[in-house]
């Protein structure tokens, strides 16, 4: 790997200009590790002004003297210069109090986080590495720069970031880096949970997911994180497991991790089972988890609300937790309990939920993610996939409602609707102007109290079934 031209080029115009200049961090030992960089920064003894001056296709808008140059091109459209610093204390170990400008690289060098990213290299190639950095590199080591706790009371989150680091590099953690980290893990809670979110979902995109969140648990900052997940340690399950409730949520996500699922996927699939210990009955073989996944998917929606997951990742994960127990037997499963199967997840969640299946299986200890009956379910979803699923798929709306009852907008028509729905998903045929107009009329007869009865008791009917089927496999 090389210095990309356009970062050579920068270098040389500040070079050219008099002052020194060296890319340095995550790009160096990237470079060093033959990665290509996702991200180039350099350093400089250059003060903003004058990057800026040097620079005029710029923007400048931070405390931290850095100038963010914009290149034009599309492979690197962005790099950040920084100039030499030092920093003050971190009284709420998020940010420095103050930042001075300091006038050699290796006062800059040191106040960086990791070995690792503390090495600088000039536009020749030439490597600057006072903490030996390279050392780590090779000997795949995560080690803080000089002292461990002075370096985690700067910034907490460096905690999590050398777990992600060990996690995508393949790294261990450092034995006394490792130990400051397990002290000082409840500082941790200084930190926004927009920032620790964002480290734990590199974390758990990286192809190492699940030894990624078993460092974090191993380290002492999981119960800072997802305290709800370490309730699942050590809690045996049934006949149907041969991993503990811990072990299975971690299997299923690494399995998910393999076939490189959407980050979706792989939340759901490591808080799937998050409700089994609240829920488990029985100490023996034959213990059960009745309700488990309604009880997982409200601690799911509070997990996920708590790190500031945006909304619509947060309610896709949340549904597919809630439906992730979805019973399926060829010869037991009628084709109306699919199109109700998709109903309520939604076909467009419906290969997700799939995808969790897979994992599900996998970390159950069973040797194939894909059997015949999963296979089968495909099957049956493509051929009912056309059939009414939604009030919108009706070929009644709400205004012809209002019209064939002569009524105003009202909770009425959302509950004639949705039982003329109930009737369609068990029997399509039934979707027509032909039926449902006359239908209409013969539910509109009936209070709004009696509708929703009659809606409920269909409900509990279909809930009741389903928890017949999974009694037969103490799920």
């Amino acid at each position: 790997m090389q210095i990309h031209p356009i970062v050579k080029k920068i270098l040389s115009t500040l070079a050219d200009a008099g002052f020194e200049a060296f890319i340095v961090g995550g790009c160096v030992r990237d470079l060093l590790m033959d990665r290509e960089p996702k991200d180039w920064d350099i350093t400089t003894d250059a003060t903003p002004e004058k990057i800026q001056e040097l620079f005029p296709e710029h923007f400048y808008e931070n405390n931290f003297g850095t100038v963010t140059i914009k290149t034009g091109s599309d492979d690197v459209a962005e790099i950040q210069v920084t100039p030499y610093r030092e920093e003050g204390k971190y009284s709420d170990k998020r940010h420095p109090d103050s930042i001075s400008f300091a006038k050699t690289l290796a006062e800059d060098l040191s106040r960086r986080d990791f070995t690792i990213n503390a090495i600088a290299m000039s536009a020749d190639g030439a490597i600057t590495d006072p903490h030996d950095g390279q050392k780590d590199i090779s000997a795949k080591i995560v080690r803080a720069v000089g002292n461990s706790t002075e370096r985690f009371g700067e910034d907490a989150l460096r905690m999590m970031r050398a777990v992600r680091l060990a996690t995508t590099l393949e790294f261990a953690i450092e034995k006394d880096t490792l130990s400051a980290i397990v002290e000082h893990a409840n500082s941790l809670g200084a930190i926004s949970s927009e920032r620790i979110r964002d480290e734990l979902i590199k974390i758990i995109e990286s192809p190492r997911a699940a030894q990624g969140i078993q460092l974090l648990e191993q380290a002492g900052l999981l119960q800072y994180i997802i305290p709800e997940l370490r309730e699942g340690i050590g809690v045996d399950q049934n006949l149907h497991h041969i991993y503990t409730v811990w072990e299975h949520n971690l299997r299923t996500m690494q399995y998910t991790a393999d076939q490189n699922y959407s980050l979706v996927v792989r939340l759901s699939s490591l808080l799937h089972d998050v409700g089994k210990p609240r829920s488990k009955r029985g100490e023996d073989r034959h213990c059960t988890f009745y309700a488990h996944d309604v009880i997982g998917a409200r601690m799911a929606k509070k997990i996920l609300e708590r790190l500031k997951f945006p909304l619509d990742i947060a309610e896709r994960v949340v549904r597919l937790v809630r439906y992730h127990m979805f019973y399926y037997n060829v010869g037991e499963v009628t084709e109306s309990s699919v199109r109700r199967l998709l109903a309520k997840v939604g076909p467009e969640h419906i290969d997700d939920l799939l995808r969790l299946r897979e994992g599900d299986r996998i970390g159950s200890g069973t040797p194939k993610a894909v059997p015949y009956k999963l296979r089968h379910l495909k099957y049956m979803i493509e051929k009912v996939s056309r059939d009414p699923i939604s009030v919108k798929m009706l070929k009644v709306n709400g205004e012809d409602i209002m019209r064939i009852l002569a009524i105003s907008p009202g909770p009425i028509i959302g509950l004639v609707l949705n039982s003329l729905l109930a009737e369609v998903l068990d029997n399509p045929s039934l979707n027509t102007v032909e039926y449902l107009e006359p239908r209409v009329r013969e539910l509109a007869r009936k209070s709004p109290t009696e509708l929703r009865e009659s809606l409920e008791k269909i409900e509990k009917a279909i809930e009741a079934e389903e928890q017949e089927h999974m009694k037969k496999y103490y799920v």
